[in-house]
């Protein structure tokens, strides 16, 4: 059965790529809300050093208003390839970027409540995470690079089975970030654990429980949005789901924007107040890590932990002992 004729194409001319034309004023809207966030980014990643999580995010971003500025050119140039390689390989890929942002917080909120309390250390959660984002990011470029670029339908399937096979190394990635992220709530609700003391007040404040809503939310949303592209996929181009502009734009795009607006609204520069550098370099050293201690007669004492292959030193440094 050939594709519909849009109302607003030409008599006997078909819409090549979808049974539908992709609407104006969605598509724009969307391109402005996340025009929005990348300037956002760019001013709160410059203000607060977060170099990293910005260069994440503005990669993440900028592929998913690429991908909604070529929907608008699919309704000028329905017959081109151009626009509709990059509606799909942008929108496939942006939210790989976002999940890696994620994944650049984790380590840190493990740092804030105290590295004992959970199962991986925060250069292993960061090492994991990326290397399953990686994997993904590789098989879901390299299939929507066939998938839009064949013109014979069995190389078609394959690109499709392919971004199918990253898509659901996504969901299994998220899938255990989030196990492991449950577990590490329960591990701190835990009233025997003993929780970082030099972090406490910044534990206490709105704008920290606020950003843990926030990434949790933005996990949500991008873990519901991969499902769905899964369920998408599997029906091939030419499925209903493929075909259902306003399933798209909820499952799709709204979810990203939910997930973006998370990461960015409750930027982590703001909610760990200045210290998301100070995050990172209190992961585990060959030199030693440090920890405060807090004797009974208020003085701090800072302890550094050597750790060798056959031995360790502790090495005690007091301050204010008057």
């Amino acid at each position: 059965m050939a594709p519909p004729t849009p109302p607003s194409m030409p008599t006997g001319q078909t819409f090549t790529h979808f049974a539908y034309i992709p609407d104006l004023g969605a598509n724009i809207l969307y391109i402005c809300i996340f025009g929005f966030y990348l300037l956002v980014q760019v001013a709160l990643g410059i203000k607060f050093r977060t170099w990293d999580y910005m260069g994440a995010m503005l990669c993440g971003i900028f592929l998913e208003v690429a991908g909604y500025t070529a929907r608008i050119f699919m309704r000028k140039y329905p017959d081109e390839r151009t626009p509709f390689l990059m509606d799909n390989i942008c929108l496939i890929l942006g939210p790989a970027f976002l999940a890696a942002s994620i994944y650049l917080c984790m380590g840190r909120i493990v740092v804030v409540y105290g590295r004992r309390l959970s199962r991986l250390s925060p250069r292993s959660i960061l090492i994991i995470f990326i290397c399953c984002d990686l994997t993904n990011l590789i098989l879901q470029g390299v299939g929507g690079a066939i998938s839009s670029t064949s013109l014979h339908q069995d190389q078609i399937q394959t690109g499709i089975n392919v971004i199918i096979a990253g898509l659901a190394t996504q969901v299994t990635s998220l899938l255990m970030f989030i196990c492991l992220g449950v577990e590490f709530a329960f591990r701190v609700r835990s009233p025997s654990q003993d929780l970082a003391k030099e972090t406490g007040d910044l534990r206490e404040t709105k704008v920290w429980k606020a950003f843990l809503f926030g990434l949790a939310l933005a996990t949500f949303c991008t873990f519901t949005r991969s499902c769905f592209r899964i369920a998408e996929l599997s029906q091939g181009f030419s499925g209903p789901l493929a075909n259902n502009e306003v399933t798209f734009m909820v499952l799709e795009g709204a979810m990203m924007i939910i997930a973006t607006g998370s990461l960015t609204l409750l930027h982590p520069g703001l909610c760990f107040q200045g210290h998301w550098k100070a995050g990172k370099e209190q992961w585990p050293q060959d030199h030693g890590v440090v920890e405060s201690v807090y004797p009974k007669d208020g003085n701090s004492v800072n302890v550094t932990i050597e750790t060798k292959e056959v031995q360790s030193t502790a090495v005690l440094g007091v301050k204010d002992m008057a």
